[in-house]
């Protein structure tokens, strides 16, 4: 039998120095019975899988809002690509895989329905704003239960690499380091083959000289982009790519919200105007009724006050559930 502490032992043998090791972690919150054959990061890593918040990622839009072609990526794909890339890379330098893993898993647990576009709406109508990677720790924290616990309570090093895996915070271990660029690298990437296959761009569109620095097809450029970074990051404290492979990476990102995120073509494909009605009236409805929220944000409404639960709440809708509560509230020829 191989037993936690065989796990744990290992670690220091085949892990780099710099790696986060499962016996170091600070620890939960709520102090655990230890399991006796998973780490803390594998029981996170589990705890994540089985939780609602990771399986509704599945009907949650990435960038394409009710796409015909099933295959268009949604939250769910790409978080899974995330966890990719990441494992990927933390094998290759040797950190810790079921770290990275647990940390790529939640991080986008948080987001709203209907993509970039849902998080600006709700973004402007809740007067606390909106930022989904602090969303992702709450949700972690706080709105996930079970009939053990409220909460997940995950280990320090996970929920650190969730909070800070977007906007100016770095995360304290490098294997949120790593989730972090690889979190990046994997949504430029699938976006520019969506966008691609849906005819909003072509190729000869994309900038040519970061094209020519990571890659002309999406395999190579994401192969390239590991290669880099695991090179690179052996001679520096942080996880990070080359300054050379970065500028082209960020370049595309740069022209993918120019071109893709914020493009008409893509803002044309949807009724904008019906999904900030349907965000910002049961936004409004439930601010009044209380009663008719599920007994965990009832509870957070009491806690924390009635429109940080209504965020928690909206927040965690699925696309579909969204627009079928709206329809149920509203009815249908409010869309008309």
């Amino acid at each position: 039998m191989y037993t936690r502490r065989d796990i744990e032992k290992r670690e220091y043998q085949i892990l780099s120095p710099l790696a986060s090791k499962a016996a170091e972690s600070k620890g939960r919150e709520h102090p655990e019975k230890m399991c006796e054959y998973r780490t803390v990061f594998q029981r996170d890593r589990d705890r994540i899988i089985h939780s609602k918040a990771f399986r509704r990622l599945l009907h949650k839009t990435q960038v394409f809002i009710a796409p015909d072609d099933d295959h268009f990526r949604t939250r769910l794909t790409h978080t899974l690509e995330v966890a990719q890339i990441s494992k990927s890379v933390a094998r290759i330098i040797r950190h810790n895989e079921d770290l990275t893993e647990a940390i790529a898993l939640g991080h986008d647990l948080g987001h709203t329905p209907f993509g970039h576009v849902g998080e600006a709406i709700l973004n402007k109508v809740h007067s606390g704003g909106f930022i989904h990677n602090i969303q992702s720790l709450r949700t972690v924290d706080l709105i996930e239960d079970t009939l053990r616990r409220k909460g997940l309570n995950l280990t320090y090093e996970v929920r650190d690499g969730i909070l800070n895996h977007s906007g100016e915070g770095v995360p304290l271990t490098r294997e949120g380091q790593i989730v972090k660029i690889c979190d990046r690298i994997a949504y430029v990437n699938h976006d520019i083959d969506d966008a691609l296959r849906s005819g909003i761009i072509t190729f000869s569109d994309l900038p040519e000289e970061s094209i020519e620095i990571l890659g002309k097809t999406h395999s190579d450029r994401i192969n390239n982009l590991i290669i880099d970074l695991c090179h690179n990051s052996e001679r520096h404290d942080r996880v990070e790519l080359s300054p050379v492979f970065n500028e082209a990476l960020l370049t595309l990102r740069s022209y993918l919200f120019s071109n893709v995120y914020n493009s008409p073509n893509i803002l044309a494909s949807v009724d904008i105007s019906h999904l900030e009605n349907v965000i910002s009236h049961l936004y409004e409805y439930y601010l009044i009724h209380v009663d008719e929220m599920p007994p965990v944000y009832q509870e957070i409404a009491s806690m924390q006050g009635v429109a940080v639960a209504v965020k928690d709440l909206i927040s965690g809708m699925t696309d579909r559930y969204a627009l079928n509560t709206y329809d149920k509230l509203f009815g249908k020829k409010s869309r008309e």
